[in-house]
């Protein structure tokens, strides 16, 4: 038996296959309580880190949707899985509805968690300041996620996100996803939607909340659910990680 190439983590034995893809300041091991909470016996998840970040910090790469794309399916290769479901959290978003669009007679289903769209998010200015300064900045990474989640959170766990994010990504991968989730444009490639697809948005997230989710996300693709999680912002896996199960459980199920 071959060994694998995409360092990744497994949760659960069920029956239902399911690919992760994580945030700009995620990685593998950074979904909250999520994984505590997944039904083992239902699913089978796979976490991994995008290039530059996390176990996959050396791996050089373009740090493109198409790049990662690429990678989700050779991690599903590599696990003998001919379809699977994808979860994408914020730029993570993005990224899945690629890997969906490339082949999607091999995704069973879809869920965006503050997803970002198709379109991309284009930003203004002051904005593109803020987040361009990220990459380098550990003080804009910090005010990024105060911001996303509606200024709301404490100090201590704004630190520790901002601790976790800086020891598990490298400047140039920060940078260059920045650019491809930001300047994402293929809409026109998105397949028409044939399995469960949910977008989860948190009440307080400023960004890609419920109003960005119904002008792209459930205008670009017909039939996506939107659930709307309350007292979370843009990182429901840490901040009401027990609803966000919920949804991700009714869309994998095939239930409204």
């Amino acid at each position: 038996m071959r060994s694998m190439t995409i360092d990744h983590t497994l949760v659960g034995t069920g029956p239902t296959k399911v690919i992760t893809v994580h945030g700009w300041f995620g990685g593998e091991d950074g979904w909250g309580l999520l994984p505590e909470l997944i039904d083992t016996e239902a699913y089978t998840v796979a976490f991994f880190d995008l290039r530059g970040y996390g176990r996959r910090i050396d791996v050089e790469g373009d740090y493109t949707l198409d790049e990662v794309a690429t990678d989700v399916f050779a991690l599903a290769d590599e696990l003998g899985w001919k379809q699977f479901a994808l979860i994408g959290h914020s730029m993570g978003g993005a990224m899945v509805l690629r890997t969906f669009s490339d082949d999607p007679e091999r995704i069973t289903a879809v869920v965006g968690i503050s997803p970002v769209p198709a379109s991309g998010v284009p930003l203004d200015p002051d904005s593109q300041a803020l987040f361009d300064g990220a990459a380098r900045d550990h003080g804009n990474r910090r005010a990024i996620i105060d911001l996303t989640t509606g200024n709301r959170q404490p100090a201590s766990w704004l630190d520790a996100m901002v601790t976790y994010s800086a020891a598990h990504s490298r400047s140039e991968a920060v940078a260059g996803y920045l650019t491809s989730w930001t300047g994402a444009d293929f809409v026109a490639d998105l397949p028409g939607v044939h399995v469960p697809i949910r977008a989860i948005a948190g009440e307080h997230d400023p960004a890609l909340g419920e109003a960005t989710m119904r002008a792209h996300w459930m205008e670009q693709l017909a039939g996506c659910e939107l659930t709307v999680v309350p007292n979370a912002g843009h990182y429901a896996m840490f901040e009401a990680p027990v609803s966000l199960t919920g949804a991700i459980d009714a869309t994998l199920r095939g239930k409204d």
